[in-house]
This record gives C-alpha cells, sequence and structure tokens, in this order.
C-alpha cells in the first residue's frame, strides 16, 4: 500500500505559509531563539474564538485548516497530533498563579487548555469532526508517532485519509529552563550562517506542520512517503550507520542513488559529530542539506524537514538556502530525511516524487 502527501502547511520562522517560493529568500535572525511568522488567523478562526486561544493552538488549528483546504477535504478520517511541550504558555499561566494565588480560588482554564491533546481537539471543534482524534507526546519522537499510528490505520484499512502533524512552541519560561541546560549558544550571530559556524550550542526553535496524508493516487498528490523507521538510544556514530545500511537494504536503494538527504545538523559542535560522521561514511558523495539554520531546534522540528522534502519533490527545485554540498541533478526524486534529537531520538524518512 502507497501512502501519498496530499497537501501540507507549515507555520515556522521562515515565509513558509501559504508560500509563494520555495525559501528563495529565506529570513535571517540574530538571536538564539526563532519565533515563528504569525499568520492572519481570522481567515481561519472565528474572531470570537482566537482571544480565547493561546498562541501555540491558533498556529496549529490554523495550519491543520490551510492543510485540508490544499487537499480538498472538508473532514478527515482521522486527526493525529504530535507534541513534545504541548500548550506551554497556558501551562507557564496555571503554575505561576499556582504561586500567586497560594494554590486558593483557582481559574481552571488555564489547566484544561495546557494538556497536550488541546491542539488536536480545538481542530475537531473547528470541524466539527467526531472521528479519530489521538494526541502523542513522545518527545523527540512525538510527530514520528503520530505518522505511524497513521501508518498502522492505513494498513488496518480504518481510513481512507488523514490529517497528522505537529505543534510545538517555546516561551520565555521554558527558553530559561532548558538555556541552564547550555543547549542554546550564548551569543546571537546570524542564524543563517549557524551550519557554518560550529561551537556548542544550537538556536531554539518553535513551528508547527500538518500534512494530509491519502492512498488515494491523484496529480494533485506532492509526494509519497515510501519508507519510515524510528530507533533510540545508539551508543555510536557506526550503530547508526548500520541502521542506516540496513533500513536502505530493505528499500533495496543503494545510498549513491539518493537525490538529496535533508540532515538534522544544528550547529552544535557534539550534535554533529554524528552528521559529519555520516557524511564521510555512507554518505558520502550523495549531496546532504540542513534546515535547522531556518527553524531553529526543538522536539518536532523533523515536520518543518518533512514539508521541505515534499514541497521540494513536489516542484522538482532545492532552495540553494539549504547549504548543500555537493548540489543535487535536478529535478530530484527521492530525498532521505535523517535526524536525531539529542543523540536519543533517531529517525529516518524516504520520500518519493509522484
Amino acid at each position: 500500500m502507497k501512502i501519498y502527501i496530499r497537501s501540507a502547511a507549515c507555520i515556522s520562522p521562515q515565509p513558509t505559509f501559504n508560500f509563494t517560493g520555495l525559501l528563495t529568500q529565506p529570513v535571517g535572525y540574530a538571536t538564539n531563539r526563532l519565533k515563528v511568522i504569525t499568520p492572519d488567523y481570522k481567515s481561519y478562526i472565528d474572531a470570537k474564538l482566537i482571544r480565547r486561544m493561546s498562541r501555540v493552538i491558533k498556529l496549529g488549528v490554523a495550519a491543520a485548516l490551510q492543510c485540508l483546504r490544499d487537499a480538498g477535504i472538508d473532514m478527515p478520517d482521522a486527526i493525529i497530533t504530535g507534541t513534545a511541550y504541548g500548550c506551554l504558555e497556558d501551562t507557564g499561566i496555571f503554575l505561576t498563579r499556582i504561586v500567586e494565588q497560594e494554590e486558593q480560588m483557582l481559574s481552571p482554564t488555564s489547566f484544561i487548555q495546557s494538556t497536550h491533546n488541546t491542539i488536536g481537539a480545538q481542530i475537531a471543534l473547528s470541524l466539527q469532526c467526531h472521528n479519530y482524534n489521538n494526541t502523542f507526546t513522545q518527545q523527540g519522537h512525538s510527530f514520528e508517532s503520530a505518522l505511524l499510528d497513521a501508518l498502522l490505520l492505513f494498513k488496518e484499512q480504518e481510513i481512507c485519509n488523514a490529517l497528522v502533524g505537529s505543534a510545538d512552541e517555546l516561551t520565555d519560561i521554558s527558553f530559561d529552563i532548558l538555556n541552564r541546560f547550555g543547549l542554546y549558544r550564548r551569543s546571537a550571530g546570524n542564524s543563517l550562517q549557524l551550519l557554518q559556524t560550529r561551537q556548542k550550542g544550537t538556536i531554539a526553535g518553535e513551528g508547527t506542520a500538518f500534512f494530509t496524508l491519502t492512498t488515494a493516487t491523484d496529480t494533485k498528490n506532492m509526494a509519497e512517503l515510501h519508507a519510515m523507521e524510528t530507533f533510540y538510544n545508539m551508543d555510536s556514530g557506526s550503530e547508526v550507520q548500520e541502521k542506516i545500511k540496513a533500513f536502505l537494504e530493505q528499500q533495496n536503494l543503494r545510498p549513491e542513488a539518493i537525490g538529496l538527504i535533508i540532515s538534522g545538523y544544528n550547529g552544535d559542535t557534539e550534535n554533529d559529530k554524528i552528521y559529519e560522521q555520516l557524511q564521510q561514511g555512507i554518505f558520502s558523495g550523495v549531496p546532504v542539506a540542513g534546515y535547522k539554520h531556518l527553524c531553529g531546534e526543538y522536539p518536532t522540528s523533523i515536520s518543518f524537514a518533512l514539508w521541505l522534502a515534499a514541497v521540494m519533490l513536489k516542484e522538482g527545485n532545492v532552495p540553494p538556502s539549504l547549504n548543500i554540498n555537493p548540489a543535487p541533478a535536478l529535478p530530484v526524486k527521492q530525498v532521505l530525511i535523517y535526524n536525531h534529537y539529542q543523540h536519543r531520538y533517531h529517525t529516518l524518512m524516504l520520500l518519493k516524487a509522484c
């Protein structure tokens, strides 16, 4: 059974939402924290509801509804969401009020809206959808778990299409907490030069991306999601390389036959060691691109990479802003995404042109 990406919508620190060109003019930031470019919500959400929704909920609902519009689907058979952090803004508000009000007379609103499944629930409420709805919060494998759930539903012939996506935000509180662990750079530089200036730490990011998946063959399909695999807690780069070799052998694919590899480089010296070993080993001579200089690092950033791959396969073009080495042959027919999050959560995705 072939699974196709019918449509994709992405809200990120780049002009990716309702884009007119594939990152031909990427936005550079002189900061160690990238924020999404906020869209006009009035086209997607009732004005009375906008002020009641937190930022990440509005982002998720807008991306999901635009994705369905592009696919020409009014009611999805399933809504599946992945998020590592959930609704951090509401979580922070609720915890702050616990302290300020000494655990007395607390409004339950922020608590109710802070749960991870609020994003998927609000999408369903917007559509009046009573079909399958599930949310996964698996840290660096949250979005991948949502995708795997959809693939299993397709395999069991429970659904004909699915809306699958991710959303993660960064608040002032969460940024300060994560920054204490040394995850981010102390000095701000040009974000577009992130991968050329290796040092300790990366830049924080956030974003949302949604995809409609279908088994139906159609000229509107963007790409085929041919295969995916996740693995956890690899001890060394050589162990990762063996996993990738086995994955490609299962697909009867040689590394040199891959048109482009989208890799999870994030500029951090320790983080990028695995990618460098792969580029000198199994990926030697194969075009390799990065993407986190465009969206920043966050647990579900691979959804940005998947959006990027789907659009490139649909358009047959690769933007130079991806820092590709060497230059790929156009049009690209196959894209392999490999990303790891904090050396524990590893993911492979293979996409093919339709």
